[in-house]
């Protein structure tokens, strides 16, 4: 069953149909907008590190094997786990020595309480990507995809993700791929709700939303 989205997917539409006709006719052609359900914060981190710049077939690989390392393919390793774990035990499953370092430091903010999960739902969109940003290895498209599909944001607009704009060049008929600033004009009519028509571009590029299952 899908997760309640935090939005009124209703109002999401009207505006977008409203502001941007290509969207409008993407919604048609594609369907509701439907992002993957939220899970626990740590492990939607993780799989946020585990995904960054890698073609989502790859990546699920990768994951599974380092989840079996650890217990079960369907249970994120613990973050004493993730400490623990040799650089050899990483590079086995495929997991390069940066993204280990990444994991490394997430797991180590976590022991440590310096991620605030509690929280971090009250807070703004910015206070946020600050907050998650802190971590090594955790940037702005990290903080953009924590965002939409771990807190249901409606308004994010992840220019950083190359995905958008191949969706963007295909859905709007460029010559070119738009930068990001580019990017930024195309989207700036889809505000409050970016993240639903970001999904779209998604859709459009015939690619996977990071954290699909496959």
């Amino acid at each position: 069953m899908a997760e309640r989205l935090r939005f009124s997917a209703r109002a999401a539409y009207r505006h977008l149909r409203e502001a941007d006709p290509v969207i409008g006719r993407l919604i048609d052609e594609k369907g509701p907008y439907a992002p993957r359900p939220s899970t626990d914060p740590y492990a939607s981190l993780v799989r946020t590190i585990l995904f960054q710049q890698l073609a989502g077939a790859a990546a699920s690989a990768i994951q599974r094997r380092l989840y079996a390392m650890h217990g079960t393919e369907d249970r994120t390793p613990s973050p004493k786990q993730l400490l623990e774990t040799t650089d050899e035990a990483y590079r086995s499953v495929g997991v390069s020595r940066q993204k280990a370092g990444y994991l490394r430091d997430l797991a180590q903010h976590v022991v440590d309480g310096e991620l605030d999960f509690d929280h971090i739902d009250g807070w703004s969109d910015d206070e946020v990507s600050a907050h998650l940003t802190a971590v090594k290895g955790i940037g702005e498209w990290s903080a953009h995809m924590f965002l939409m599909f771990q807190l249901g944001r409606p308004d994010v607009l992840p220019v950083g993700d190359l995905g958008v704009r191949i969706g963007m060049g295909i859905a709007y008929g460029l010559d070119e791929t738009p930068t990001a600033k580019e990017a930024l004009v195309i989207g700036e009519p889809w505000h409050p709700y970016a993240s639903v028509a970001s999904w779209y571009m998604w859709r459009a590029a015939e690619t996977f939303t990071p954290g699909d299952s496959l």
